[in-house]
């Protein structure tokens, strides 16, 4: 299962065709199982001002899996965020350690365009799609 971040997902919605644009069409492609989670539902669809835009959008993420995040996602967050910060790496903003921590949570990989989950992945077991 592969947790598809904001990142990706605006650039594939803007017509946009970098490598991770490419990496998710072929999934997309190849029916590999895509993940949301309510933070990248959420920051998607925000920023969409159009409503018949916002209408498709929804739409096209319906049929995803949506992942659940109990409490200890929010916990093991934190702990991201703190063991990164005594480390003197800060993360730029909570959701990404939420939506890193709920990756760990499900084992599955992320497909991201995002640098604050480089330093993530090379102190907690994340697992990042190769691009």
């Amino acid at each position: 299962m592969i947790l598809v971040d904001t990142s990706v997902w605006i650039d594939f919605f803007s017509g946009r065709n970098p490598p991770h644009v490419t990496t998710l069409e072929q999934f997309i492609q190849e029916s590999d199982d895509l993940a949301l989670c309510g933070i990248i539902m959420t920051e998607i669809l925000q920023g969409i001002a159009d409503d018949k835009s916002h209408r498709h959008v929804q739409r096209y993420l319906d049929p995803l899996i949506m992942l659940p995040m109990p409490q200890s996602v929010f916990i093991k967050a934190a702990d991201i965020y703190r063991k990164l910060r005594k480390k003197g790496i800060t993360i730029r903003k909570t959701n990404d350690c939420i939506i890193a921590a709920t990756a760990l949570e499900h084992r599955c990989q992320l497909l991201h365009n995002d640098k604050d989950f480089t330093p993530i992945a090379n102190h907690f077991p994340l697992k990042i799609v190769e691009i």
